[in-house]
């Protein structure tokens, strides 16, 4: 597969073929992740990795949104799933044919997690190019990267707990990203963190006007791309194996367990099978839910020590 064969994503090198950018593709669906998409995903990444000439790789999406997560049920994610002509071929292998929560767990395991965890330790530096709203999947595709760089108008949230009745999405990086507490609240309300939040916790490393972010980040890629590639790679691997060692590699094999555990749960006490909450379980159709809040952050105002004045990141 090339590049000019994909039919949800684009693919492009910039800078003479040392930064190669991925766009996700699916704007009338705000670039929710069908099989189709992801497939097509892991291909292009590993068209990058395969490439010794690219240095960095831009992963962003066309439209108002990065991604609004998993598709649930446009018309494509629906032919996919169904035996037909237009049925993706993944569905019957990896699992595929198989039965009950391990035809679940198999599917899953190979299209929404291990290929999320192979990103994150792709052999070249990525960046996250995000805007509008990044939903729970798209949080797992944004965390992937290495660095990202965000719009100024930036949200981020995971309503599968509240809307799904879910515990997270399958690569579980939330409290690595947010931290214990604040990943509970989040999780607990479907309320959303704004970028300036986002970046005073490292989770964002730069943020710039939406209407300059593409050109914005291409100038980030292109400083980090003067980087010698070994030494690149050897920060990349230090830096990921520092917080493996710290247990995030294990943490995210046992939540990916227990997400599947909820599904499960689910489809036991549902009569249509169906792995997901439904509104009759006390949760909102995820069709009609009401809008995503703002988190609210009621702290008391406090003046800075010794009368110095805040300090907030000019140039970022």
């Amino acid at each position: 597969m090339t590049g000019t064969d994909y039919r949800y994503i684009t693919y492009e090198a910039l800078e003479d073929g040392t930064i190669a950018r991925i766009l996700l593709n699916r704007p009338k669906t705000r670039n929710a992740q069908n099989r189709g998409l992801l497939v097509e995903l892991d291909d292009a990444f590993r068209q990058a990795e395969a490439d010794d000439n690219v240095r960095v790789v831009i992963l962003g999406g066309v439209g108002p949104l990065f991604s609004s997560g998993h598709d649930m049920g446009s018309s494509e994610s629906v032919a996919e799933r169904t035996p037909g002509p237009d049925q993706h071929p993944s569905m019957v292998i990896n699992g595929g044919t198989r039965v009950g929560a391990e035809k679940l767990m198999l599917q899953e395991w190979h299209y929404f997690f291990d290929n999320t965890r192979r990103w994150r330790n792709l052999r070249k530096i990525t960046i996250a190019q995000v805007q509008g709203t990044v939903f729970a999947a798209g949080l797992m595709l944004m965390w992937a990267c290495d660095l990202i760089c965000a719009a100024d108008d930036v949200m981020f949230a995971d309503v599968v707990g509240t809307r799904l009745g879910m515990c997270g999405v399958e690569y579980f990086a939330h409290p690595w990203e947010f931290g214990p507490r604040r990943a509970k609240e989040l999780l607990l309300t479907g309320d959303s963190l704004d970028v300036e939040e986002a970046y005073r916790i490292g989770m964002v490393s730069k943020v710039f006007p939406r209407e300059s972010l593409e050109d914005k980040t291409l100038e980030f890629a292109k400083r980090i791309a003067k980087t010698p590639t070994m030494a690149a790679l050897l920060i990349k691997e230090s830096v990921n194996q520092s917080v493996d060692s710290m247990g995030f590699y294990n943490a995210l094999n046992a939540c990916f367990t227990i997400h599947e555990l909820n599904h499960s749960h689910w489809a036991q006490i549902h009569e249509s099978k169906y792995p997901v909450a439904e509104p009759a379980d006390g949760i909102p159709d995820w069709r009609t839910a009401p809008p995503v809040l703002p988190l609210v952050k009621d702290q008391p105002s406090a003046a800075p020590p010794n009368g110095a004045a805040a300090q907030t990141p000019s140039a970022r």
